[in-house]
């Protein structure tokens, strides 16, 4: 009886073997967040009930985070995350947001949407390597960096992003 989940055991082992991490020594790098405003507004036939409406971005404003440093262009920061933000972007008017509207749809009020993009830029011998990444090994980098620290890099699936980031003890 034990034998029929032999299968699915063996299956389920090759999986995790495929997929498992690597990791990877840095000495050089750099964590970057982009962060963002952007104005956004729904349309759709029905607002409350249509499943996906239409969603059109309006102006935006974005600034490069640099190993936590002040970036040029900074109004505001660090937040409560240590990061640099821009300046709002002008709100849409109304007559923009009804050039865009199109028959028999309805528009939504104009949202502020906040985003953040990390990315970790890695040496791996004379290649540059970005991968992105997220906030705790952005933050994991602001510490390191001023020493130049040696970081232990766990890569994601297939080395496609970089999930972790740990000082390398000496």
């Amino acid at each position: 009886m034990q034998m029929r989940f032999l299968p699915s055991i063996i299956t389920a082992l090759t999986a995790l073997t495929l997929t498992s991490c690597t990791t990877t020594t840095a000495e050089q790098y750099e964590a970057t967040a982009l962060t963002s405003y952007s104005w956004q507004v729904k349309y759709a036939n029905n607002l409350t009930s249509q499943p996906q409406p239409r969603i059109e971005t309006f102006a935006n404003t974005s600034v490069l985070n640099r190993n936590g440093l002040k970036p040029a262009g900074a109004v505001v920061g660090p937040d409560d995350r240590g990061l640099w933000w821009p300046t709002l972007p002008p709100r849409p008017s109304v007559d923009e947001v009804e050039q865009r509207k199109k028959s028999q749809s309805e528009a939504g009020k104009p949202e502020l949407i906040k985003d953040v993009q990390y990315k970790l830029t890695y040496g791996v011998g004379n290649l540059q390597k970005a991968l992105p990444t997220n906030y705790d090994v952005y933050r994991q980098v602001v510490k390191a960096y001023p020493q130049r620290t040696p970081l232990e890099l766990t890569l994601g699936v297939n080395d496609n992003s970089v999930e972790k980031a740990e000082p390398v003890s000496k």
